[in-house]
């Protein structure tokens, strides 16, 4: 899990390598190896993005990976330093539940779950993966979660409604 400061087309985002995959193809003279890396990139202040891609080297594939995290980066609602409410986020067999914490309590997640909570930017936290472990599989369902998340504000905007 490496972390720089600074992420692809200048931007200062903080990023976070969840994950580098080798694959190999045979060929006639012996193996040929390509990476796929999948990257977290978040402003620690309420968007986070993720980007996975493949390269024939390991930093030109993280680099694909940061400029396709840096484009899909998406707000999060959050509530302080935790989330507003108990969600769930699926995909394909895995499964992420985030439940709030009280203050102080710290993240309380698997290594890929809290890349993407950290830059995020929330500090209390409780989580539970199931089934699949696949961190790619695991952070798309963790930004499912995410996406999923309303506060009181957006519910009441969207139903036209006074609080």
């Amino acid at each position: 899990m490496a972390e720089s400061g600074q992420g692809g087309q200048g931007s200062k985002n903080p990023e976070r390598v969840v994950q580098i995959r080798r694959c190999a193809c045979v060929v006639k003279g012996g193996r040929r190896f390509s990476f796929a890396a999948l990257v977290v990139v978040g402003d620690e202040n309420g968007r986070v993005g993720y980007g996975y891609a493949k390269g024939s080297e390991v930093p030109i594939a993280v680099e694909k990976a940061t400029k396709q995290a840096n484009r899909q980066l998406k707000p999060v609602s959050r509530q302080h330093t935790t989330i507003p409410h108990q969600v769930e986020g699926r995909f394909g067999a895995s499964r992420v539940t985030l439940i709030p914490a009280a203050p102080g309590t710290g993240i309380i997640a698997g290594a890929t779950v809290r890349s993407v909570v950290e830059l995020v930017g929330i500090k209390d936290i409780l989580s539970k993966s199931r089934g699949s472990a696949n961190p790619v599989n695991l952070v798309k369902a963790t930004f499912d979660a995410l996406s999923r998340l309303r506060t009181r504000d957006d519910v009441a905007r969207l139903r036209g409604v006074e609080i």
